[in-house]
């Protein structure tokens, strides 16, 4: 069975530290954190640095770095080093740059960044960034060329960009080191209506097997135990479970289920 992590987006309103305590309450085999570089200072390094340890919790990724064409590479230097201190597995990367080029060369030089570390730079494609579908994601790596190069799929992004699954096993397996998943419903948001994709995208997901996505068919795509990121952002999950333990638990158990029936 896949590896199950939990992502920082299923426990949004929650700081590092609390989210690896849920992720181990949970019974999550990782965790994943969301860093906020204005957040992160000596103090709190030192305290999810603790909390990974004594969770015993590898860190699966690390997010967002979002690419824009103004923003400072010195903050997303930032976060990977963060990362990289806490032993991230991986960095979450989108893009709201239009100019494909000026993606590839900012993955390329974040990747460089890296080198040594063992993380990888993983670009995640989606309708409410400027890399909308598997396609342009993937002609951005061919790029960008450098071996810490990734590519993170998420089955609600693929179904809502109107990518199809049909080439994934065709993908080379060294850009997956890691996969998101979740379910969501069969209706599609406009994608020219930027708050209903936001929506979608942070409040209507669903457990593994309670929505309408080919997940059985997305799963079989991936190389043989691929780490699965639980992408899980639900306003229903998160006013049903107050408590980031209890909801944690909740989503890995419903995760394990759906994986125990493939």
């Amino acid at each position: 069975m896949n590896p199950i992590s939990l992502a920082s987006g299923v426990v949004p309103e929650f700081g590092p530290v609390a989210t690896i305590q849920a992720a181990q309450t949970g019974g999550f085999d990782a965790v994943g954190l969301w860093i906020e570089n204005r957040d992160w200072n000596g103090a709190l390094l030192r305290d999810a640095r603790a909390a990974l340890a004594d969770s015993g919790l590898p860190l699966l990724d690390v997010e967002v770095i979002w690419l824009k064409p103004d923003n400072a590479m010195d903050d997303h230097r930032r976060t990977l080093d963060i990362g990289i201190e806490l032993g991230a597995a991986n960095v979450l990367c989108v893009s709201s740059d239009p100019d494909h080029g000026a993606t590839a060369a900012r993955l390329a030089e974040l990747c460089r960044h890296v080198e040594g570390s063992g993380m990888r730079v993983a670009l995640e494609f989606g309708i409410f960034t400027e890399v909308k579908d598997l396609a342009s994601a993937l002609a951005i790596l061919d790029r960008v060329g450098h071996p810490n190069r990734a590519l993170l799929l998420d089955p609600i992004h693929i179904d809502r960009s109107g990518s199809t699954l049909a080439g994934l096993a065709d993908i080379d397996p060294g850009l997956l080191p890691y996969a998101q998943i979740c379910d969501a419903p069969a209706a599609r948001p406009d994608p020219a209506d930027f708050e209903a994709v936001i929506i979608d995208a942070i409040d209507l997901r669903e457990q593994c097997g309670d929505g309408a996505l080919p997940l059985r068919t997305f799963h079989a795509a991936l190389p043989p135990g691929t780490p699965l990121s639980v992408e899980l952002r639900s306003k229903k999950l998160r006013d049903a479970y107050p408590d980031a333990g209890a909801r944690a638990r909740e989503v890995a158990e419903a995760t394990r289920r759906w994986l125990g029936s493939l």
